[in-house]
């Protein structure tokens, strides 16, 4: 263990660690993640459509098309908000107009979605569609925007021209260059960029869907915990558009009573896998709240009312799990059992995929019943995944817990 974690601090982790800060992953990050308020208030409209009542489908029939209309704006145009955040955020990190960064990757995106057997804008590439294809704008744009800036290459007005008129100016020659690009790729020459871009990242969105590629995933994302780093935002840079894309893509079949095709849409993770926060942890509070040591006794009381709305840094570096080589094994153990189980139960549908964006901080129970779209055996289940994450932090908990207790009686020795 102690030559694993050498070669993981060593090597992997510092490289992991300076991605979770690369400001072009955060930017995407941060832009992608304004996408679920409007996702989470489409999803209101969606589960109200079909909550699972006797007779209530047959109640909600004649209001299916005004109630689907909420869900088809937000999810329909989760591309456009997305590159409006990314643009936005992308700008921020570098110290440009972020204004001018989130209105160049719009129109960017914009052009890039032309038909050109009329030339007018393909709308059904707005949702999740053409969300890699909104990276990879927002990504130029601010790149183009840098570039310009950096030398010198704007038009400035003088000084007492107010500030409004004279950033517009600034941004003439680069959205300029930008469009004019642009226009060349989708127009001029008529290539497809955006069916070029999904071409290039099917792969990744194969792997994310399947068994070992999220094992994988959330391996990494525990792994990063248990050294300090936020793996969730690590890893939500390269996850969080996927996973996007497959909820968009499971709500529109839900609401069209079509096969729901993917396991692992966003809501997976945050509300079958982390139970208590990253980890799993809820368990290990109940653990706690019944322990012999008086310091996790208190500390399980504590963590109980943030840990059942999925927060828990306050186990995770009080516990500590972090940097705790004994309680990192069921840290990590427990997410790929869950992963693996709740995987196989979805593939199977012996319970529901995630259709609805539900918010993170939902409670266990609850949070899967409503991300399901009302399905009561993915509520059952969450509460059977607390009992199993039980079951794997025990015997790790009690070895700490004893080794607690054995150092509290030789300092009771030692002071006598």
């Amino acid at each position: 263990m102690g030559s694993f974690m050498e070669f993981m601090n060593r090597y992997l982790i510092p490289v992991l660690a300076r991605i979770g800060e690369e400001k072009h992953l955060r930017g995407i990050r941060n832009g992608i993640v304004l996408t679920i308020p409007f996702t989470i208030a489409g999803s209101i409209f969606l589960i109200i459509s079909s909550l699972p009542i006797a007779g209530w489908d047959k109640l909600m029939e004649s209001y299916q098309a005004q109630l689907s209309a909420p869900v088809n704006v937000t999810f329909g145009a989760l591309s456009i908000i997305a590159v409006v955040g990314m643009g936005y955020n992308l700008a921020k990190e570098f110290g440009q107009d972020t204004i001018m960064g989130a209105l160049m990757s719009l129109i960017g995106f914009f052009i890039l979605q032309i038909k050109p057997e009329d030339f007018t804008i393909d709308t059904s590439m707005f949702g999740s569609v053409g969300l890699f294809t909104a990276i990879i704008v927002a990504l130029f744009c601010i790149e183009v925007q840098k570039y310009f800036v950096k030398k010198n290459l704007v038009i400035k007005l003088p000084e007492n021209v107010p500030p409004a008129i004279a950033n517009s100016f600034v941004a003439l020659i680069p959205v300029a260059f930008m469009l004019t690009l642009l226009w060349l790729i989708r127009v001029v020459l008529n290539f497809n960029l955006t069916a070029f871009i999904n071409m290039i990242f099917q792969p990744v969105v194969f792997a994310l869907n399947s068994l070992p590629g999220i094992l994988v995933y959330v391996f990494f994302m525990c792994l990063l915990w248990t050294v300090g780093i936020h793996g969730d935002s690590v890893m939500y840079a390269v996850g969080m558009p996927i996973f996007m894309q497959y909820l968009t893509e499971n709500a529109q079949a839900f609401m069209a009573a079509k096969p729901i095709p993917y396991v692992t849409a966003y809501g997976f993770i945050e509300l079958f896998i982390n139970i208590g926060g990253t980890g799993a942890t809820l368990a290990l509070v109940f653990l706690m709240l019944r322990s012999k040591e008086q310091g996790y006794k208190a500390l399980g009381r504590v963590a109980l009312p943030p840990g059942i709305f999925e927060i828990n840094e306050p186990v995770t570096f009080g516990f500590p799990i972090v940097f705790n080589p004994l309680m990192m094994i069921p840290y990590i153990l427990t997410p790929l059992i869950l992963v693996t189980t709740t995987y196989i139960l979805m593939a199977l549908n012996i319970i529901g995929r995630p259709v609805a964006s539900v918010p993170w901080t939902m409670p266990p129970i609850i949070g899967p019943y409503l991300v399901t779209g009302g399905d009561w055996k993915a509520a059952v289940w969450s509460a059977i995944e607390i009992v199993i994450a039980a079951i794997v932090y025990y015997p790790f908990f009690k070895a700490s817990e004893s080794q607690r207790l054995k150092e509290a009686d030789q300092a009771n020795v030692s002071g006598k």
